[in-house]
């Protein structure tokens, strides 16, 4: 696929690492493998990952910013989910998911999400679950490694990376607040993607 078609030229992303696997690979991540290198890690296709974060973009942009949940235990996850609740006005919870948060209506820290993004299946589970129990929509970050259990959409993606976890959340945020008509185009995104990148 050529750059102009990309959310951003591939140098942005190889550089990120995005695309970088672990050396586990599962059966069901593997339609998004796009081949094994020498030294065991298996690497992700770039086309496959644009794709899926553009189309999480257009599931996002149907719901209002308060609307959506982003969670990540993995410590690599709470800058940018950070960054990404101040530029879109979403709900994240960088670090530990408060159990009940979505169930629980007696508690302080309830929210009445309608869609949960999370960034590793398996730290987040205890989100997934809850999410499930009130049938809310559920899409994850997976690497090779993981499993997509209780997820309706999976984004293929290095989720362990600084780098990898800055890149993406700037993309997500900027056609978020595009094609939300917050801005109107990639030169009035004002953050840069060191901003959501973790040191």
């Amino acid at each position: 696929m050529s750059d102009e078609a990309l959310l951003v030229p591939t140098d942005e992303y190889l550089k990120a690492g995005i695309h970088i696997g672990t050396k586990f690979k599962n059966k069901y991540m593997a339609n998004f493998i796009y081949k094994t290198r020498s030294d065991g890690l298996s690497v992700l296709n770039l086309n496959k990952i644009d794709q899926r974060i553009g189309l999480t973009a257009k599931l996002i942009s149907n719901y209002k910013a308060e609307d959506i949940m982003v969670v990540s235990r993995r410590e690599n996850g709470w800058k940018p989910l950070k960054i990404f609740g101040q530029a879109t006005g979403a709900i994240v919870y960088p670090g530990r998911y408060p159990p009940g948060a979505l169930t629980n209506p007696s508690l302080s820290s309830f929210v009445e999400a309608k869609v949960l993004i999370v960034v590793d299946p398996w730290p987040d589970r205890n989100a997934i679950l809850d999410a499930r129990k009130i049938g809310i929509p559920v899409i994850a970050l997976c690497d090779t490694n993981n499993t997509p259990n209780n997820l309706d959409f999976v984004i293929p993606c290095n989720n362990k990376g600084k780098k990898s976890l800055g890149l993406f959340f700037w993309i997500l945020a900027r056609e978020y607040l595009k094609l939300t008509k917050k801005i109107a185009s990639d030169a009035d995104f004002k953050y840069t993607i060191d901003d959501f990148t973790p040191e």
